[in-house]
Formats: structure tokens, C-alpha cells, sequence
């Protein structure tokens, strides 16, 4: 670990509380923008990552957990002492900012503040964070923005067992009708409706929630890249150029459960082992393809009944596959269903598929991108173009307005484990770069004219 990083444990935590200011960075500042507070964020960062870690330094932080519920009440907390109003949409979203000299549309900054099951600390919660570090920055450097400034942190980004990742941005977006969300149950049966309402959401008001380019005029997303491209080429910023599309399916095999020292082979119909098989057949397919742009992941696979001395009855597993091309990921998923239908076959079990998720690619905003572009080459900060093979809520928010994504490097291009990791240098060139671009768009977008 570089002594300009942020660690992924509590036993780093002490001695990255006294990382000086790089020198590097003293030049960076434009005139008008505020310097960075590295001491406040540090320091909130550090904070927050507490909420939901457990003993190893991996965060668990789910919708709907407590820790989840938790992490809400202390970016309330925290945006209130920062002088911001905070206020809860019908699906949970959290919004904060600063009013404008003019009734437009905001300009908003922000992502997402829940995690996978043993995450880490960098992916969501950065961008949040930083978002509210940039408008208080201006604040109080004393910037007279023209547009209300906000920052969000959007409910149920990462998958949950409610089986609706970007939940918050989807329904913002329209994507997310409400007849799904009121139809929507967890592993056990209990109901979204129960578990938005105890984070002050109302589904029955979900139609109120809706977005349009009236609402909000430009969004900005800052989060780690999660991959090596930025790392490997010792390049501190990436400047998105769209997000990939994901496909994802709930499968599940059906075989019988029987007794697992009575029941001699020829007469079994185990679900785990045509899964199994058919897992394989899924990486010899990906394998053959040789295409770097198409990502094919199981992730999840819940037998059932589960126990020693059963043969497993059923088997449900996630198939997810992403691309920047649609077509590809149909193809494949395509020519993967008879090789699946022939193992069924000649196992004995049955299939079924449910479509949990068909995600379009989504390009990001030209004038943001070129924004964005435009701040890091006044700054003198090298950037790099790039497509982002990981989902995002900038992906649905982009569906109604102009958005953006920068990306600061994953150190070692770790994510959604503890080992997650981004440099502080890289942290703080970023800040540098969102609030030279949200000034930038408080001027250039004259109002929040629609998009042509």
C-alpha cells in the first residue's frame, strides 16, 4: 500500500489520517476554485467506512440492512452540520444541496451509499462524499451559483434481495414502473413497500419522483474505475464515454430431492450437477468467443433443500452478461439455451429463466464529456477516454438529462472486496476537475435548456 492511499481496515485508518497535502497538487487549484479540504474528507471518508465493516475491513451494507439505514442517517447528519437541507424522495433517494440565484434546474453530483456483500469502501460512497465536498467548497469560498447545486445518493445501486439493482436512479428515470416495485418481495417474502417506507420513502408516490430535464439539467458521477486501464497506464483520471449495457437472468433447474445414500446414480435428477455442467458449457462458450468487450458471471447459485445427506431438488443461479454491444450479448445468450435444454435433458431436470434485468448501453453527454475534458486540460491533469464496463446510476440518469462519469484509478483494480483501494493524489485531482466543471456548467448551460 502506497502512503498516498487510503487503506481498506481499520488498522490502516491512523497513519492515512496524516498524509500531508501533495505538493503536486498545490499548483492544481484554477482561479475561482476552492482548494481541497483533504483533512474534512479524509476524516468524513474514514468515518463513514466504519458503518457496515466488519472485523476483516470488508463493508456490508445492503438496502435495507441496518448499517444501510445507519449510513442514511449519518450523511444526514453530517450534510446538515455542512449547512444542507437534507430531504427523502418516495424511493429513498437522498437529496441536499444549495438553492440558485435563478429558479433552473439543479446541477447535480453524487451516486450511492449502500454495498455488495463484503465490499469495499471506495465504490459509491466517493462519489457522494465528494459531491457534498465540492458544493460546500464553493460555498464557502463564497461562489454565487446561478443553478441550485445538489448532491444525491441514490437508494439500492448494487443488486439486493429485492432483485432491482439502481433502483433509486431507474425509478427516477421512469425505468422502474411502480407496478413492479409494489409487486416487489425479498428472499423471505417482505415486501420493498415495508423496507423504502422505513427509510422515508412512500412507493405510493413514486409517479411524484420522476426526473425530467426540467428537474435536473446536468449530473455528475465520480467513482473508481474498478478495473486496471487507468493504473496500467499511469494515467490519474478517466473521463467516461458511455456504460455498458448488462443483461441479467434468474435461472433455475429443477431436478428431484432424494436421499443421497438410497438413490443410486442412474435414477437421480440432481439440479447442482446439470448446473454445474451447464456453468461449464457457459465458460467453454465465453471462451471461444475471445472478445474482451463481452463479460459473462455467475455470481449467485442458491440450492435448495441445501443439507449433506439430499440430493439437491432445485438450483437457482444468476446468468449476467455485459457489453458495450447488445447484439453480442444476445447472441450469446442465444446460442447458450440449447446447449442448456440438451444437459436438462439428458439429466432429467427442467428450466426456467426469468428476465431480471435488460440494461441498453447508455453514452454519456457530450457537453459533459468534453466539460470535463476541457477542466482537466486547464488544470493540466492528464485524463484518459473510457467506456465503463461496470453499471452505474449515470447510466439511467442520463436517459432525461445531460450526465458524465469520472473515474480516479483502482489501485491493483480491485473492487467489490476489501482490498478496494484508490490513491489520495488521484482523489484530490478529481475534486479539482468537479468543481472547475460544475462552475463551468453553471455558465454554459444558460438556464438548462432542454436537450435538442
Amino acid at each position: 500500500m502506497g502512503e498516498n492511499s487510503f487503506g481498506t481496515s481499520k488498522t490502516h485508518q491512523k497513519s492515512l489520517d496524516s498524509v500531508p497535502a501533495s505538493k503536486e497538487a498545490d499548483g492544481l487549484k484554477l482561479e475561482g476554485i476552492p482548494a481541497f479540504n483533504r483533512e474534512r474528507f479524509l476524516q468524513r471518508f474514514n468515518e463513514f467506512s466504519r458503518i457496515g465493516q466488519d472485523q476483516s475491513g470488508a463493508i456490508n451494507r445492503p438496502f435495507g440492512s441496518e448499517a444501510e439505514k445507519e449510513a442514511r442517517g449519518w450523511i444526514t447528519a453530517m450534510a446538515q452540520e455542512a449547512g444542507f437541507t437534507v430531504t427523502v424522495d418516495a424511493i429513498g433517494n437522498m437529496w441536499g444541496g444549495l438553492a440558485g440565484q435563478h429558479e433552473w434546474p439543479a446541477i447535480a453530483i453524487g451516486s450511492h451509499h449502500d454495498s455488495v456483500p463484503d465490499g469495499g469502501r471506495f465504490d459509491g460512497p466517493l462519489g457522494v462524499l465528494m459531491g457534498i465536498e465540492v458544493l460546500q467548497s464553493l460555498r464557502e469560498a463564497g461562489y454565487e451559483n446561478r443553478h441550485p447545486f445538489t448532491f444525491v445518493s441514490f437508494t439500492a445501486e448494487e443488486p439486493n434481495p429485492f432483485e432491482l439493482s439502481t433502483m433509486g436512479s431507474r425509478t427516477i428515470s421512469g425505468r422502474l414502473s411502480q407496478e413492479k416495485l409494489l409487486a416487489a418481495k425479498d428472499w423471505q417474502g417482505r415486501p420493498l413497500a415495508d423496507a423504502v417506507a422505513e427509510v422515508g420513502g412512500n412507493l405510493q408516490q413514486v409517479p411524484q419522483a420522476r426526473k425530467t430535464a426540467e428537474d435536473i439539467a446536468a449530473f455528475i458521477e465520480l467513482h473508481i474505475e474498478q478495473g486496471r486501464r487507468l493504473e496500467k497506464r499511469g494515467i490519474p483520471i478517466g473521463v467516461v464515454s458511455g456504460i455498458c449495457g448488462i443483461y441479467r437472468e434468474l435461472i433455475t433447474v429443477t431436478g428431484e430431492a432424494n436421499h443421497a445414500g438410497t438413490t443410486e446414480f442412474p435414477d437421480r435428477r440432481d439440479a447442482l450437477l446439470a448446473t454445474s455442467e451447464m456453468l461449464l458449457a457457459l465458460e467453454q462458450k465465453i471462451g471461444s468467443l475471445n472478445n474482451s468487450s463481452l463479460a459473462a458471471t455467475v455470481g449467485r447459485l442458491n440450492v435448495v433443500p441445501n443439507a449433506m445427506n439430499i440430493i439437491p431438488g432445485s438450483c437457482s443461479w444468476s446468468l449476467e452478461l455485459r457489453s458495450g454491444d447488445m447484439d453480442a450479448v444476445y447472441a450469446l445468450r442465444d446460442d447458450l439455451l440449447p446447449s442448456f435444454e440438451a444437459i436438462a435433458s439428458r439429466r432429467q431436470v427442467s428450466i426456467s429463466r426469468e428476465v431480471l434485468l435488460n440494461q441498453q448501453p447508455e453514452p454519456m453527454h457530450e457537453q459533459v464529456i468534453s466539460t470535463l475534458q476541457t477542466m482537466a486540460d486547464e488544470l493540466e491533469i492528464p485524463y484518459a477516454p473510457l467506456a465503463s464496463m461496470a453499471g452505474h446510476d449515470a447510466t439511467h440518469v442520463a436517459s432525461f438529462t445531460k450526465a458524465g462519469m469520472l473515474f480516479v484509478p483502482s489501485i491493483h483494480g480491485k473492487s467489490h472486496c476489501k482490498e478496494e483501494e484508490s490513491r489520495m493524489e488521484d482523489i484530490e485531482r478529481a475534486f479539482y476537475v468537479l468543481a472547475a466543471a460544475v462552475r463551468h456548467l453553471d455558465t454554459a448551460l444558460a438556464g438548462g435548456r432542454k436537450l435538442q
